[in-house]
């Protein structure tokens, strides 16, 4: 399998580091609580990873890497200054490589963020979560308000770049609450915020709890304000959950939404890749399924609804081989288009505001 991608689109790496030191009662991804971990022996076996796609993508150019978990500021620096040596040598670098790690507050030692800086990290993603001690608690996380403070304090002292992390619309949680808090997250001075919806998924201990989120009418509520209010304070909503100043909207994940390349490295990690004019989603360990273009056509569909700037529909070619108003019936869009949840132009498709409060309502009508 030979790429034949063109090479000056993104194409971005994610490095999966899945152990914890404790499991959220919130969390339904794929993580583990281990006390004694085998560090440099998973590192090797993550270069051997690599090696294995530097072989099926040639001639790419690395834009961005993001290191994910799990908690992968649990990794030593020079493991993940290992990593990041490894991949410039099997891929040239983008001058401008967005270089992502994810980390929680109580995962800080003496002069870490400084530590992962020097390691090659020029992008630092912090799970703050809540910024109140009851609903951190509620929350399941073993940082206190102090600590998560503390370590705000000492990314943006340290990084240009940065991102953080909350979960709203907790059980019983009210707009002045909520208001309160953001007002004191974007005082933080973050230049990008991701804000999740809390949901109660399957398996979780939340769900074994019996635990009932807030309800739908008052979360929407909840959205509509996050969404004016952080507007007037210098934030622009570039997907539904993501808010960046002018210039800091992440290059990883819009590598995800616009259907882009990207590999996947580690347990639980996922890629896509278009090899040899087919494509490919790739899971853990170097497992290759190929997709038809109807199904690639679905995920492009399912992932660019997600940004307000909406699908490019040439993009949209490019990515699956199919013409998207070819793929979507015209009477289905011109529904939506009469309930003003989408507009349609001759270049794009993207939800409205109204739209976004009913994303998975647009997505089962749009999907053929």
């Amino acid at each position: 399998m030979a790429n034949n991608t063109p090479t000056n689109n993104p194409f971005g790496i994610y490095i999966h580091w899945p152990y914890c030191r404790s499991k959220c009662p919130y969390c339904d991804f794929f993580s583990q609580v281990r006390k004694e971990i085998p560090q440099d022996k998973i590192i090797n076996e993550y270069l051997e990873d690599l090696n294995f796609y530097a072989n099926k993508t040639p001639k790419r150019t690395v834009t961005s890497v993001f290191f994910g978990g799990g908690t992968p500021s649990l990794i030593t620096p020079n493991n993940i200054e290992k990593i990041l040596h490894h991949i410039s040598s099997l891929w040239p670098m983008a001058k401008k490589a967005e270089i992502t790690l994810e980390a929680n507050p109580n995962s800080e030692y003496p002069q870490m963020f400084q530590s992962l800086k020097q390691a090659g990290i020029n992008r630092l993603s912090l799970g703050v979560q809540a910024l109140n001690e009851k609903d951190l608690r509620f929350l399941g996380r073993t940082h206190t308000l102090q600590q998560a403070l503390h370590a705000a304090e000492n990314v943006l002292n340290t990084f240009d770049n940065h991102s953080i992390d909350i979960i709203y619309a907790r059980p019983h949680q009210t707009q002045a609450q909520w208001q309160t808090e953001l007002k004191e997250i974007t005082q933080l001075g973050f230049k990008h915020l991701s804000l999740y919806q809390l949901t109660i998924e399957e398996g979780t201990l939340f769900a074994k709890k019996g635990i009932q989120p807030l309800e739908e009418e008052k979360a929407a509520h909840l959205y509509s304000f996050s969404q004016e209010y952080l507007a007037s304070q210098g934030y622009e909503q570039y997907e539904v959950s993501n808010y960046a100043q002018k210039g800091y909207a992440s290059k990883h994940n819009l590598i995800y939404w616009q259907g882009d390349d990207y590999i996947g490295i580690g347990p639980s990690a996922h890629g896509r890749l278009k090899l040899n004019n087919k494509f490919f989603a790739t899971e853990h360990p170097r497992l290759f399924t190929e997709l038809t273009p109807q199904e690639r056509a679905e995920e492009l569909l399912l992932m660019g609804l997600r940004l307000t700037q909406g699908i490019n529909k040439e993009k949209f070619y490019q990515c699956c081989g199919l013409k998207f108003d070819e793929f979507i019936a015209p009477s289905q869009i011109k529904k939506l288009e009469n309930l003003k949840l989408i507009k349609n132009k001759k270049q794009s498709i993207h939800a409205t505001s109204k739209g976004f409060l009913v994303l998975n309502y647009l997505i089962r009508e749009l999907c053929p």
